[in-house]
């Protein structure tokens, strides 16, 4: 799922519970964030206003980053240059460029986790449509505004260097080792990740018996 590059890029083991072993518990940031996508998780809703298309929960996939899921919610713009090929739908007659947004619990961050799974969804559409997203943006729950990112070469490249490591892995069912780092605190899979704990394992003999429990 496409979804999960978000999660590899945080943290390879919390995607592999997840993705892999199929294992998830929720916490309060995980639980603002489903009800902050609610606003958004409307798959017919289609809008024209002001001479912009709005679309919302559209599915998307891509056979060359082996990836499908749901992009949040697409705006459509008149396209300027002629010299590019235009996004077509049906029901709004006209030639549009498009605009990802993904809807996100808190602020911007100062990695490219959120980063990496918006331009995965620019490269889905592209693919589907042959066109081509210069970028795209965020709307943040806790700050109400948008954040604007390029897809640059070098996202484009990490996101593929990422799909390809994500599908290794999955394909041997190998989970990454634990480790115990700072941002363990805002993970909902904590407690099935066992980092903390594992970190404190004084021989090989108490490791063994912690992940055994």
């Amino acid at each position: 799922m496409l979804s999960g590059i978000q999660h590899f890029a945080f943290c390879p083991r919390q995607w592999a519970l997840a993705y892999v072993d199929s294992q998830w518990e929720d916490n309060h940031l995980t639980i603002e964030g489903d009800w902050l996508h609610r606003r958004v998780d409307n798959p017919y809703a289609m809008e024209y206003d002001d001479g912009i298309v709005t679309l919302r929960s559209v599915s998307v996939k891509s056979y060359q980053l082996g990836f499908f899921g749901i992009a949040d919610f697409l705006e459509l713009y008149p396209l300027q240059d002629e010299a590019k090929k235009p996004f077509i739908i049906s029901r709004f007659p006209g030639n549009w460029q498009v605009l990802p947004i993904e809807y996100k619990h808190g602020k911007a961050k100062n990695n490219d986790i959120d980063e990496v799974q918006l331009c995965a969804q620019a490269m889905c559409l592209e693919e589907m449509y042959g066109i081509e997203i210069l970028r795209g943006a965020f709307f943040y729950g806790e700050t109400r505004r948008r954040t604007y990112v390029t897809f640059s070469e070098t996202l484009r490249k990490r996101v593929t260097e990422l799909s390809n490591v994500m599908h290794g892995l999955f394909a041997s069912g190998e989970m990454p080792d634990a480790k115990a780092e700072r941002k363990c605190k805002s993970c909902s899979l904590q407690n099935i990740c066992m980092s903390q704990d594992l970190r404190h394992a004084s021989s090989v003999k108490e490791y063994l018996k912690l992940l055994s429990q």
